[in-house]
């Protein structure tokens, strides 16, 4: 038996080992918290053991991550995990991103949360703990048999975090799994260049986070059917709820953030499919949140509050299948290779078994008794916004799972073309109703609203939100009609939500979270169609030179050509391609931002850096630059560069040769010189060059003249031995240049001269994207101003509880 040197096995045992401790008290847990709900037994002895259970759960838990960050701190290439996802080069901020990169880590981020939040619901839940607490266990348990890695009956139940590289199935039969010192020349693949972002350090934790806040509306809810009490859990869930728009959101605006100055799509949203079903649960949750908030009182429409509810957490876990289970491959840039498709399905169906039975055996008879509710109330548009956010999760999530349905029916149905079209074609008119709702929903009264004092309420604000609207429509050129619409529509919702904070609470902070929501969640629509909808391309190719890409036939309206040193227009600005220097890993390209002074002179405004990270394993990735104004921002980011001359050693290496056709008297020109062939040359020293006397040579004399009109000459030597033909090559160093004679074609009677360039002669160039968007600062205003608003909202509903 092999005995390797270096490895760490008892870190990776005893993290093994609390694995299963942890699936086994989870699963205690489920059972232990099964009983005490059970209204019939209630025994105080269970309670004891499901806490005591659920404890354990959390310690073990806690325990194997922290023996992960520790393999991953440690640079312990010996596991797979921390070899797949790390390197010894990088940087330390970046740990926590290889510990969540993998579908393990995620899993474990996931379960964190749960952990988390469970552990507080032990002491807030009360009589309620019993069915909250089960469920919380129940998800634990799946969560943990995930992470089991074991393979009862040749079936895979989990990857374990801890196996070692190499005992992986990737690595078995490879040359250095029988070197005992393997781990000495052994260095990690390293994390993924996208994740390579401060962003990335707190966007997955926080959209998980959100993701874990659903769970508590859906336990509660799943207890409340259960026990058949239909309207006391929405007092304690409702905080939650708030809560989780709160965090999910944020999360979600987190992503778009990263997208924005880290992805080089040129915008905040691309409609991505896991992107997508993160924002889809966050709707539903928004959804069966304002439901909740009208059924408080009066059961008006609890099926609809618990169904929403319900689903909140299902799309979650729904959400987790599209990007664990491989599905969607390179449809999204945030889906697993590796799938551990069968057990999230099982996962899923669990679930919604348990959701759908609950619900139409306890909560089919609300479908019976659901009241109508006055048109002019508050409670029938509330309801109805409620439909219009339902109705864009489901178009959503349809158009996502192309590849799930293609997979689940044996269809070959091709995702959207242009995905960014294609969503916005159904979600303007959508975004149109509900922004229009937002803005109309406070001023209107529970019950029934009285006609006229409602409209003298809102006109101020839709005067407002009018004239507003034709000033941006005026300024910006806007011809769209459902851009102009929403233009209208969210600028309505966030002056009404404002007015209505002012004049009607009086601005009182504690009152106004759900109008300062409302305020910023209006802005941040407003601030989508300013910047993303009425964006300007000002890097518009003027020159000769075709910039058509493949599958891109809008180029050369997207791109422009600078050579280093070249100024070029780019309207208002005149752009400069300055440098090209080296740091590290990245290539930084610095560009200067130019205006015509009054003297007809070239004034820098400012620079830019865009610049392409270097990453032999995953490939290199470019990242934008970005000047922030109050009233716009300039992204720039590169679209082409040369990146394989770096080094002076490169520099000095010749590119392959050019054979040309030429006779005497021809000229061409190079990079940097006009070449002309003068004659044939006869007189060659045999002897010198090392050529038998049987040998047969001809050479060519060649004229290098430069721009400066410096001329040199040089004199390639054909050489014909018995049946053999070869070139004595001779160059111009100074010049960069060197020539071959390859022969004489028989058919034209031209010459086949061979030449060939150094590296440094190529023109140092790039191909750009700059991109203006006006008045995006209005979209991180509103977002910072919903999260708060709708964390404030949660501080009233605690207070009120």
């Amino acid at each position: 038996m092999t005995e390797y040197i270096g490895e760490n096995l008892i870190a990776g045992q005893i993290g093994e080992l609390l694995i299963i401790i942890s699936f086994v008290s989870a699963l205690i847990a489920t059972y232990s918290n099964w009983k005490i709900s059970d209204v019939s037994i209630g025994d105080a002895s269970w309670k004891r053991m499901a806490r005591s259970s659920f404890r354990i759960h959390s310690i073990s838990f806690l325990g194997f991550v922290a023996i992960l960050f520790y393999l991953i701190y440690t640079h312990a290439f010996e596991y797979y995990y921390v070899w797949r996802h790390s390197s010894s080069d990088l940087p330390m901020r970046y740990i926590l991103s290889c510990f969540w990169e993998g579908q393990e880590g995620s899993t474990m981020l996931w379960a964190f949360w749960n952990v988390f939040l469970a552990n507080i619901l032990i002491f807030t839940t009360k009589k309620w703990e019993g069915g909250v607490l089960l469920v919380f266990a129940s998800v634990q348990t799946f969560l943990m048999a995930m992470l089991l890695g074991i393979f009862p009956f040749d079936l895979q139940v989990g990857s374990n975090p801890f196996v070692l590289l190499r005992e992986h199935p990737d690595m078995l039969g490879l040359p250095f799994v029988s070197n005992p010192e393997y781990l000495k020349f052994v260095e990690g693949n390293g994390l993924n260049p996208l994740l390579q972002n401060y962003w990335m350090t707190i966007h997955p934790p926080t959209v998980f986070f959100g993701f874990s806040t659903t769970l508590i509306p859906f336990a509660y809810a799943i207890t409340a059917l259960w026990k058949r009490e239909y309207q006391a859990w929405i007092k304690p869930a409702l905080p939650w709820t708030y809560f989780g728009i709160a965090i999910l959101g944020l999360g979600i605006l987190m992503g778009g953030a990263w997208a924005y100055e880290a992805l080089s799509f040129g915008g905040f949203w691309a409609w991505d499919p896991v992107e997508n079903s993160s924002l889809v649960p966050w709707l539903v949750l928004v959804a069966a949140g304002h439901l909740m908030l009208i059924n408080r009182k009066k059961m008006r429409s609890m099926f609809s509050a618990f169904a929403l509810t319900l689903f909140s957490f299902l799309l979650v876990v729904y959400s987790t299948y599209l990007t664990k289970s491989g599905i969607l491959g390179e449809t999204s840039v945030h889906s697993f290779a590796d799938g551990l498709s069968g057990q999230l399905i099982i996962f899923l169906l669990f679930y919604l078994f348990i959701a759908l039975l609950a619900l139409f055996s306890r909560g089919w008879k609300f479908l019976r008794k659901t009241e109508e509710d006055a048109f002019w109330s508050r409670e029938f548009w509330i309801f109805l916004g409620a439909l219009v956010l339902v109705i864009s999760a489901f178009q959503i999530t349809l158009s996502s799972s192309i590849p799930v349905i293609n997979n689940l029916f044996g269809t070959s149905l091709a995702p959207p073309a242009e995905p960014i079209e294609h969503y916005n074609s159904w979600q303007l008119p959508l975004a149109v109703l509900v922004t229009f709702f937002v803005g109309i929903s406070q001023f209107l009264k529970y019950k029934k609203t009285e006609v006229k004092p409602f409209f003298k309420q809102i006109s101020p604000a839709l005067i407002i939100a009018l004239l507003g609207t034709i000033g941006f429509e005026y300024l910006l050129q806007i011809d769209a009609f459902f851009i102009n619409l929403l233009l209208f529509t969210s600028l309505f919702a966030a002056l009404a939500n404002a007015d209505y904070f002012v004049r009607i609470l009086k601005g009182k902070i504690k009152r106004g979270g759900s109008a300062l929501a409302h305020v910023g969640f209006a802005l941040v629509i407003l601030g989508s169609v300013l910047s993303a909808g009425n964006k300007k391309i000002i890097s518009k190719n003027r020159s000769a030179v075709n910039l058509k890409f493949e599958n891109n036939e809008n180029a050369n309206q997207e791109n422009v050509m600078l050579l280093k040193g070249d100024t070029v227009l780019m309207e208002p600005f005149y752009v400069t391609y300055q440098n090209r220097r080296v740091e590290d890993k990245y290539i930084y390209y610095d560009m200067d931002y130019l205006k015509v002074n009054t003297e007809g002179k070239y004034e820098k405004q400012f620079s830019l850096a865009p610049f392409i990270q270097l990453n032999e394993q995953m490939g290199n990735v470019p990242e934008p630059s970005t000047e922030h104004f109050w009233n716009e921002d300039i992204f720039t980011h590169i679209t082409y560069a040369d990146i394989e001359n770096l080094d002076s050693t490169a520099l000095d290496k010749y590119r392959e040769a050019d054979t040309v056709k030429m006779q005497v008297g021809d000229s061409l020109y190079t990079s940097n010189a006009i070449l002309q062939l003068i004659d044939f040359e006869r007189s060659i020293n045999m002897d010198s060059l090392g050529l038998l006397e049987d040998d047969i040579a001809l050479g060519l004399n060649i004229r290098a003249s430069t721009m400066e009109g410096e001329s040199f000459n040089a004199t390639p030597i054909m050489v014909i031995r018995g049946n053999q033909i070869f070139s004595i090559d001779d160059e111009i160093d100074v010049l960069g240049i060197r020539f071959g004679f390859g022969g004489v074609d028989p058919e034209t009677e031209k010459l086949s001269v061979l030449i060939a360039e150094k590296n440094r002669n190529s023109s140092d160039f790039v191909i750009m994207q700059a991109i203006v968007f006006p008045y995006i600062n209005v979209l991180w205003i509103g977002c910072i101003v919903m999260v708060l608003g709708s964390l404030i909202a949660v501080r009233n509903r605690l207070s009120k509880s």
